[in-house]
């Protein structure tokens, strides 16, 4: 909440002074203004100029609270406003919250008061942030948010990801985690013709089935216990342009139900609301779970199933596409190395080796953070085999360099094994805990590479 900046708007000086004595105690950068006339002549006369919340007097002199609150919202579009009123003036702040305030205070009010409506105030634009942030920067796609790939596999999902964005349908991502399945969803938007408009994501496993409503849906003040004020929810905000739904397996039943009438009627109606509101809105859905599964299970809706799956995409995970790992681990190496201000720009040869051939069970978010703990660990200009922390599917870490460099990844392992169980005098409990696998996986590779025990070493049998 400290370092926020606050306008002020009120006729009264002592006011402002009050306000301003409490508000810079507490960290606030503030300004105020004598009248709205001054306000607004400051919000036109300089367009950068955007506090993070307004308070502002509902009865002035010449121009009313609500009269400025209007003109300000023309001017600031989404600008947090509180307003001020006096004890038995409540009819006109209750009519502000009508026509937009977030909240109200009523004077005399006590600074407790004042800094939890503020926090109140800030803490909700601070969960909407990603939602509000200007269109042009939503358009600024970062390098990480590049699609890389080499591989036909992959080119597939990418020409369909085009193909379809085109269309106004409504896309089902299906994968494993951490095969970018968001990425997928920012292409289609930002090469659809929705593409001016705003792009908005949920992820729908991260949030209480009552918060995930509310988020959807907004809620008005007083709608239940802690609203209070009216807040906007995703539906109304994404008005026009795409919705990212994901983890949409996770969604409960009952909010199912709810999102299904949004699609089919496309209309929703907020939390406390009546009346329906109006949303033209494209869905786009992603979940690592098998929903036709699910779906005969009874944990998903069928209806709404085939209303997301209008056409379906499925992303391969890394380990069926090895071909792409290079470039993507090059791609993540220079992100790094920029990010962190290190001349690491070389993958070495028996690093990428063992990149290429690591199973990658967390897919392109697992090599993004090997990557990354490459660079940040990374002495010279080079990241080494040493600096990668992968293991086996069967638990066992890969070997370090040293082979010939033509040597099968069986020869490596089973060198390596052999290493290991020398270095502890043959005992394979203690070698199955320095390999960091079971006894039982230990014995079954010993057989497997025929490996000979000397007996005369006591080795456990």
């Amino acid at each position: 909440m400290p370092e926020a900046k606050i306008a002020i708007c009120d006729d009264e000086k002592e006011i402002l002074r009050y306000l301003r004595k409490i508000l810079q105690a507490h960290g606030f950068t503030v300004e105020t203004y004598g009248g709205g006339q001054t306000l607004l002549d400051r919000l036109e006369a300089d367009p950068a100029f955007r506090p993070d919340l307004l308070l502002l007097d509902v009865q002035m002199a010449g121009m009313s609270g609500i009269e400025v609150m209007r003109k300000v919202r023309e001017l600031r579009s989404g600008l947090p406003v509180v307003i001020m009123t006096a004890f038995g003036s409540i009819d006109a702040a209750v009519e502000a919250i009508k026509q937009g305030a977030n909240d109200y205070i009523a004077k005399p009010f006590p600074k407790e008061r004042l800094l939890e409506v503020f926090e109140k105030a800030l803490e909700r634009e601070s969960l909407l942030t990603e939602n509000r942030r200007p269109r042009e920067e939503l358009n600024l796609n970062p390098a990480s948010d590049e699609i890389v790939f080499t591989s036909a596999r992959y080119r597939e999902v990418y020409d369909m990801t085009i193909q379809v964005a085109a269309s106004d349908a409504n896309i089902l991502i299906q994968g494993e985690s951490g095969t970018g399945k968001e990425l997928i969803a920012r292409a289609i938007h930002f090469n659809s013709t929705r593409r001016e408009r705003r792009y908005l994501t949920i992820n729908c496993a991260a949030l209480t089935d009552t918060l995930l409503e509310s988020q959807l849906f907004g809620h008005l003040r007083g709608a239940f216990t802690g609203a209070t004020t009216t807040q906007q929810g995703l539906l109304e905000a994404a008005d026009g342009g795409t919705l990212f739904l994901d983890e949409i397996g996770d969604m409960t039943l009952a909010l199912q139900a709810k999102l299904l009438r949004v699609i089919q009627e496309r209309e929703f109606i907020p939390i406390g609301a009546t009346a329906p509101r109006r949303a033209d809105i494209r869905f786009v859905a992603a979940t690592n779970r098998d929903l036709e599964r699910e779906v005969r299970e009874g944990r998903f809706r069928e209806d709404l199933y085939y209303r997301l799956n209008v056409i379906a995409i499925n992303p391969p995970p890394l380990r069926e596409r090895k071909e792409d790992v290079p470039p993507l681990a090059r791609h993540f190496l220079a992100r790094f190395s920029a990010k962190m201000q290190k001349q690491v720009d070389t993958i070495a040869d028996d690093a990428m080796h063992w990149l290429t051939e690591y199973h990658w069970p967390g897919n392109i978010r697992e090599l993004e953070n090997v990557m990354e703990r490459a660079v940040i660990l990374a002495r010279g200009n080079r990241i080494t085999a040493d600096l990668l922390p992968l293991r086996r599917s069967d638990g066992i870490p890969l070997p370090p360099a040293g082979g010939s460099g033509n040597d099968s990844l069986e020869t490596m392992e089973r060198g390596h094994i052999l290493r290991v169980l020398k270095k502890n005098a043959w005992q394979k409990s203690r070698t199955a805990r320095a390999l960091g696998i079971t006894r039982k996986t230990l014995d079954r590779k010993i057989a497997e590479y025929d490996l000979s025990i000397p007996r005369e070493r006591g080795a456990e049998r």
